[in-house]
């Protein structure tokens, strides 16, 4: 394993020798074969809350990563946080990263990673019948398991992923075996991430008090998104770092892939609420990740990147991202999960990646769909959605043999 001190000397580390803003090297990102030249980087960091780490505004979002030389490269241009999950990247991404950080200075990088809730898909709830022995069983088999993949002793910070409900949360088993995961130092940091349900997911986390972060969806296109802020603030003002996922809104705007989201825009609209202390893009070519990069330069919105985030709206396309608000579930007569589904649909045509959108899709129970069997669908959508026709074209995917979506 790659043995590293525990956390102070490397907390201590990115503490003292980050001041706010400084300049580092961007190393040059090899498109295409061609290199490119060196440029100046002004990085403007952030300190994530009471862990005291100062990180950059801009991470690694590892979900889309299956190139090593992608991870390197945002390594040498400055970046610092790397988020993963056992199932990134097709169930490698861990492994990938783990490489890459060996034989690393412990005390130049930041790794999350997750343990997914058995959450039943209907209720919400854990199965009825996983005992407290079960449960503890599961959860430290799974973090054991990422911990060789990364070839790490700990993580900085272990989210317990997957819950929309904020009973999970807090229900005891589950702070139970969180708090002895880092009092057994597998876990410098706890924290909570989720998808949907976010002003009352973080308050809960706050409310909790054993969490450290948050990990939240937050971009331009939430409909709720004052009451996201509002909340991110809440946490913020009680000492939680604060780092914000979906940031690209379903990067599209329309499933054709013609109109693309302006990235920059998007990322340089999170960023300017200082309560957000890291964002996690996915990346997955070197042109988005000096992209990404770039926008530490200047977190000012420019006219025309103001116009850009209202594109949608002035043309009448609804998007790709789904608020994952929930409301459609109790409209739907078979209770169908549509956020997730709703998802899958984004990260197929979105994300260009119907691989993730399969798996995404694998978690819902569309053996027979049952839209087919709806001549008129009663589930208002607060994005707009046609759910009906969305709903019937990427359950087309459940049919398609995985070895053809690699």
């Amino acid at each position: 394993m790659n043995s590293r001190t525990w956390n102070k000397s490397r907390r201590e580390f990115l503490i003292k020798s980050i001041t706010g803003v400084t300049s580092i090297s961007l190393l040059p990102s090899l498109i295409k074969g061609e290199s490119r030249a060196k440029r100046e980087k002004n990085i403007i960091y952030r300190t994530l809350g009471r862990t005291k780490l100062k990180i950059p505004i801009v991470s690694l979002g590892c979900g889309l990563v299956d190139n090593p030389q992608l991870v390197r490269a945002a390594l040498d241009a400055g970046m610092v946080y790397f988020d993963t999950a056992p199932g990134y990247g097709s169930g490698v991404n861990e492994s990938i990263l783990g490489e890459v950080l060996k034989g690393r200075p412990g005390d130049s990088f930041v790794v999350a990673s997750k343990i997914y809730l058995p959450v039943d898909n209907r209720t919400g709830s854990l199965p009825e019948n996983i005992s407290s022995a079960q449960f503890k069983a599961y959860f430290h088999n799974a973090l054991d398991t990422s911990l060789k993949h990364l070839q790490l002793d700990y993580l900085d910070i272990l989210y317990l992923y997957g819950p929309n409900n904020p009973d999970l949360i807090g229900l005891q088993l589950v702070k139970d075996v969180m708090l002895e995961v880092k009092e057994g130092k597998k876990a410098s940091f706890l924290g909570v991430s989720f998808h949907q349900n976010e002003p009352a997911m973080i308050q809960a986390s706050v409310d909790e008090k054993i969490y450290d972060v948050i990990l939240t969806a937050y971009n331009f296109r939430q409909p709720h998104k004052e009451e996201v802020k509002k909340a991110i603030a809440y946490a913020a003002k009680a000492g939680l770092g604060v780092v914000a996922m979906k940031t690209m809104a379903g990067v599209y705007w329309d499933k054709e892939r013609k109109h693309p989201i302006n990235a920059k825009a998007a990322l340089k609209w999170i960023l300017q609420d200082e309560n957000v202390h890291t964002t996690i893009p996915g990346i997955s070519t070197f042109d988005q990740l000096e992209l990404d990069m770039s926008v530490m330069e200047n977190l000012s919105l420019t006219p025309q990147e103001k116009e850009d985030l209202k594109f949608g709206k002035k043309i009448g396309i609804n998007g790709l991202f789904c608020a994952q608000c929930g409301r459609c579930r109790s409209q739907c007569p078979y209770n169908l999960d549509i956020p997730t589904i709703m998802r899958s649909y984004m990260y197929a045509y979105g994300y260009k990646n119907p691989a993730l959108a399969k798996e995404t899709l694998q978690s819902v129970d569309l053996h027979n769909t049952p839209c087919t069997d709806c001549h008129t669908c009663t589930v208002t959508c607060s994005m707009g959605f046609d759910i009906h026709n969305k709903i019937l074209d990427i359950a087309r995917l459940k049919d398609v043999p995985e070895d053809f979506l690699v």
